[in-house]
């Protein structure tokens, strides 16, 4: 039997997981939407494509939750996206009081299912919905580490011409203007940048890391970003399916990993069958650890501002 992943928001990062989901073979697809006929027009859309790219895979479309019923996984991408001039924490009340409503529901439906929360602001409500969902830390994970780390990785291997296979990067802590970038542990072809990038040089990278949704929403002017942020959820689907081990960086609820307790943030992770299967803590410098507490702090606010 094949697995079954539900994706409940059937915008363009709901839409485009499903489309890497069904092009990977990874899955059978539910679309949920409150506005009818969106999810099944999409899932319709995506199901007909099936015999040209030789897959086998089912895709439905929904505007009731009974649909996702005993999913292995549950994409939460719902809420209101972001617009030119808007923070991600202006997102925060109406996203949280629609989080809160889809998790119940999601829960009643698949009690044994993983939830891989995408909603902004992300590390906030990852947490709201860990609280909500009452399921063990390792099966309520936050997509923001490896979206990061991916606008990390081009932006070094445009810097430096070099294939984006030669870079490994990541990047920790919130998904917003207080993420972590790690220029010591950044390689390329195991070499560190810091061998062939000035300072300022690296700098500059990492600062536009933690502008990258702005960048493109400043582009787009009436959206942002969903087909790096889609990519970067399914490449945590794939892991878990698949029981890869694979480390990839996630919000996870931390429970005193870094001299943090209780709050979700972006750490590395391993991911495999059962979600989270080991959160790793790496040996930070004086530097880095004051960058991961003040980010920390900025999520530990906003969880404030919402009870939670």
């Amino acid at each position: 039997m094949r697995k079954k992943v539900s994706i409940v928001g059937a915008g363009n990062v709901g839409a485009t997981c499903a489309h890497w989901i069904a092009a990977k073979e990874l899955a059978d697809i539910v679309l949920v939407d409150l506005v009818e006929g969106v999810p099944q027009g999409k899932a319709l859309d995506l199901l007909e494509a099936m015999p040209i790219e030789k897959r086998d895979v089912k895709v439905v479309g929904s505007n009731d939750y009974s649909a996702t019923a005993n999913s292995d996984i549950v994409i939460i991408t719902a809420g209101i996206p972001r617009k030119p001039g808007m923070s991600r924490d202006d997102l925060l009340q109406t996203n949280y009081k629609i989080m809160s409503d889809v998790v119940g529901k999601v829960v009643a439906a698949s009690p044994n299912s993983i939830l891989i929360i995408v909603s902004n602001p992300l590390d906030a409500m990852a947490q709201a919905a860990f609280k909500q969902a009452k399921f063990p830390r390792e099966r309520v994970i936050g997509m923001a580490g490896v979206l990061d780390s991916a606008r990390y990785r081009t932006f070094i291997a445009e810097e430096l011409n070099v294939s984006v296979e030669n870079v490994s990067a990541f990047v920790l802590g919130g998904h917003g203007d207080t993420m972590v970038p790690l220029p010591r542990y950044s390689t390329v072809s195991g070499v560190p940048i810091t061998e062939f990038m000035s300072k300022e040089t690296i700098d500059a990278i990492v600062q536009r890391t933690r502008d990258g949704g702005a960048e493109i929403v400043k582009h787009l002017k009436t959206g942002s970003a969903y087909y790096a942020p889609s990519a970067a959820t399914v490449e945590m689907v794939e892991a878990i399916l698949k029981d890869k081990k694979k480390i990839l960086p996630c919000a996870a609820y931390l429970q005193g990993e870094y001299g943090i307790d209780g709050l979700c943030v972006g750490v590395l992770c391993k991911l495999g069958a059962r979600g989270i299967e080991q959160v790793i803590e790496l040996k930070l410098n004086e530097e880095e650890t004051a960058g991961l507490k003040k980010s920390a702090a900025a999520v530990k606010e906003l969880c404030a501002v919402i009870g939670i």
